[in-house]
């Protein structure tokens, strides 16, 4: 069988996803990351059916304040409504002939006029402007012809949309990640922002691809020997090594959290972050400890977590919070956007040390994100070339799972075959 997009796995027939416990074995059917059938199921029945992130409240502090996003391959716009306060998500299109009405990428509007016959809306969503009204008599109704939205819920200030009316609340679908979510906030007593600016950049993979390798500790230090040689090189000890382990959150997600000896700007001294802040980031650590308690403390301050919040949403609490969604636009292209979180008030030199951070390691041409971009397509190449079925994700299932297992990537691909049902079998040519 030849695995290129000419030829896609029918759906019918053998489980793309394959795993026997009691050999220690699960495998992925390279059919999954090239086959457009299987594409466009998954936009089916995973983006239209899972709570999916489209933005942080902070990035619409003030009324009026709104982004542009692609959400799940839909055009979406979040905004803080001028009168209620709210922040609202409405789809991006107007609701008389259909064209865009938020047309830039963010900005602050009291209304939203739509460029094509220049109906317009306030953040509210309500139709408040269209041009020669009389000419639509009196019985048409406007009232429902306000902009249209998804399903929206927030947690902790992480706002999500779904396109399934039917979806469990948000608390209920983010599961044990809400811990992990809390660590991040709680760190800085909830007053967490997103840094202006973002990271944008494509990759030539599928998008399950990113999943698995934001969690994945196994290939860090293969791929990211040079970041390491930097860091050594800047004062670093890296004697103790990266030390962890991998967890099932439910409904997908799961989380990599190990020790590091890097800094973090939280409340974790390392030479790199200069003397002058040691007092500082001390000070910062004993009142996490105070409001706390040790062990608490100790996991906000020292502990690194990469989480994966199914199906698409990454939030890397590290050496910087690094929170990043990745659209795909095909079985072998996606689009990655990232973000850089931290305290509101943050003091100056941590706030330097953190975005420096985000984009020396973890921005597009910082150190790691370029390796890993060339990993990943290098996957995809040689899964179009053919000759090898599968994929092995095996590591670690005959023992307590370490940081370098892949327990994290098996809880994502179970939950994958279990959303896409019958669209997770394929057919070998012939059969």
């Amino acid at each position: 069988m030849t695995l290129t997009e000419d030829a896609p796995a029918r759906l019918t027939g053998f489980p793309l996803v394959d795993e026997d416990p009691e050999h220690h074995s699960f495998r992925v059917h390279r059919s999954s990351m090239v086959s457009p059938e299987i594409f466009e199921q998954e936009r089916r029945r995973i983006f239209d059916r899972c709570w999916l992130y489209i933005g942080h409240e902070s990035e619409v502090s003030k009324p009026g304040d709104f982004v542009r996003r692609s959400v799940g391959g839909r055009a979406l716009f979040m905004v803080r409504a001028a009168k209620s306060g709210q922040v609202k998500v409405f789809h991006n299109s107007c609701t008389h002939r259909g064209a865009m009405i938020c047309r830039q990428a963010s900005g602050n509007s009291k209304t939203f006029p739509c460029f094509y016959h220049h109906w317009s809306f306030d953040s509210e969503g309500d139709l408040k402007g269209v041009p020669d009204r009389a000419g639509y008599g009196d019985n048409l109704d406007f009232s429902k012809l306000g902009l249209k939205s998804p399903k929206v819920q927030s947690y902790r200030g992480f706002v999500f949309v779904s396109y399934d009316p039917d979806i469990v609340d948000l608390v209920t679908y983010l599961a044990g990640a809400r811990e992990y979510l809390d660590l991040v906030i709680d760190s800085a007593d909830g007053e967490m922002e997103i840094v202006r600016g973002t990271n944008e950049y494509c990759m030539d993979a599928n998008w399950k691809l990113l999943c698995e390798n934001s969690i994945d500790g196994y290939h860090a230090v293969s791929v990211h020997d040079t970041y390491f040689k930097y860091l050594v090189a800047l004062g670093t000890d890296l004697k103790g090594g990266v030390k962890g382990t991998a967890r099932d959150l439910g409904n997908g997600h799961a989380v990599l959290e190990y020790s590091a000896p890097w800094g973090r700007p939280i409340a974790k001294w390392e030479p790199l972050f200069g003397e002058h802040a040691k007092e500082e980031i001390l000070a910062l650590r004993a009142d996490l400890v105070a409001k706390h308690g040790e062990e608490r403390a100790s996991r906000m301050a020292d502990t690194n977590r990469n989480m994966l919040i199914y199906p698409n949403l990454v939030v890397n609490d590290i050496m910087a919070v690094t929170v990043r969604t990745f659209m795909p636009l095909s079985p072998g292209r996606m689009d990655i956007t990232a973000w850089e979180m931290a305290p509101r008030g943050e003091l100056p030199q941590l706030r330097q040390r953190r975005l420096d951070s985000f984009l020396t390691f973890l921005g597009p041409a910082g150190f790691a994100t370029p390796d890993d971009v060339e990993a990943l397509e290098s996957c995809q190449q040689g899964f179009n070339s053919g000759g090898v079925e599968w994929n092995d994700i095996s590591r670690g299932m005959a023992r307590t799972p370490e940081g370098n297992d892949e327990h994290q990537m098996r809880v994502f691909w179970r939950r994958w075959a279990d959303q896409m049902g019958e669209a997770a079998y394929g057919r070998v040519e012939g059969r």
